[in-house]
């Protein structure tokens, strides 16, 4: 269900007068958290900043298909999900970048202090997050880091809630697993 913030945003964005005010409102409120939970999912900075702009720009193109039964919030992190996983599936179909330079290059990032700040728990988290299948890396990051609900995941990713709940036991094993290995 829509807060009274979201209310209001829509009601400024469905006005001709005050569609722009509405949309930098909209970017301001969200902006934070969509980067932040596509960053989780691609860890590199300017792959993160990229989907983003490309998520509010595919919000504002389509913001008049948004019937209000979820909240803005829901409403983008469905965009933003589907627009990383898309890239990360991209990623994997390039001919000349395989996933294993992809990996490689994560890595290196996490390996790199200027670029990740974790302690060695965290780096070890990230690096069992980042094997994980992208649907369970993500089910794991709403559920554990994001704090959603079920029904919000099964709303943003359109999966049922037992099949959210079998992927999220399965990270949770997977990254056990590995974070024991390691």
């Amino acid at each position: 269900m829509m807060n009274t913030k979201d209310q209001e945003i829509l009601h400024l964005i469905q006005s001709p007068v005050s569609r722009d005010m509405g949309f930098r409102q909209l970017i301001q409120t969200y902006q934070k958290k969509v980067y932040h939970v596509i960053r989780r999912m691609v860890l590199i900075h300017e792959d993160a900043d990229d989907l983003t702009q490309n998520t509010f720009i595919k919000a504002f193109h389509h913001i008049d298909k948004f019937q209000g039964q979820s909240s803005l919030f829901t409403w983008l992190y469905r965009i933003a999900t589907n627009e990383t996983l898309t890239f990360l599936e991209k990623k994997k179909k390039r001919f000349f970048f395989s996933m294993d330079d992809y990996q490689e290059k994560i890595e290196s990032y996490l390996n790199h202090p200027d670029h990740f700040d974790g302690d060695q728990i965290q780096m070890k988290l990230q690096r069992a997050m980042q094997s994980l299948p992208e649907k369970q890396r993500l089910v794991f990051q709403l559920k554990n880091q994001e704090d959603l609900t079920y029904d919000q995941i099964a709303e943003i990713t359109g999966t049922s809630i037992g099949a959210l709940k079998a992927s999220y036991h399965h990270a949770v094993k997977k990254i056990e697993q590995s974070v024991l290995e390691e």
